[in-house]
């Protein structure tokens, strides 16, 4: 896991081929003013949802993780806290395939970081997450990146 700050997303390119991307797209694009929905930006590998999530108390908040996409969490315009465990550390459930997702209800995270507006969280497959932990609606962009 990762959070910095938008401004040093550039210092990640190499951790994933496809960043480069994502900083190109950031660039050129005020996600804030994209569409809600999915932006295709390079086939089934990558991609950005623009979604109001409903932000729900860390209690209510459900961990996630994913094998073949990472996440490059962005919150738009509030702050937006996220539950993290390692994958070693959560309890066996169920993968959907098609989703690409398991979902580890009733899962307590270990550390809780917060992320504003201007900041990202990148989260890996090893990287059990708890999104939407806040207050109100949250505008974000989920780009999912080919792990």
């Amino acid at each position: 896991m990762v959070v910095d700050t938008l401004d040093n997303l550039e210092k990640y390119v190499s951790l994933n081929p496809l960043f480069p991307e994502v900083v190109k797209f950031i660039r050129e694009n005020d996600l804030a003013r994209l569409e809600p929905g999915k932006h295709v930006i390079k086939d089934n590998d990558l991609f950005v949802n623009i979604q109001v999530a409903h932000a729900k108390s860390e209690g209510e908040a459900v961990f996630e993780t994913h094998r073949r996409m990472l996440d490059i969490q962005i919150p738009l315009n509030a702050c937006e806290a996220y539950g993290y465990t390692p994958l070693a550390r959560l309890p066996e459930a169920d993968y959907n395939e098609e989703k690409d997702v398991t979902k580890y209800p009733g899962a307590k995270a270990e550390t809780l970081v917060k992320c504003r507006p201007g900041e990202f969280a990148i989260f890996w497959p090893q990287d059990g997450h708890q999104p939407c932990i806040g207050e109100g609606d949250i505008l974000k962009a989920i780009f999912k990146v080919k792990a």
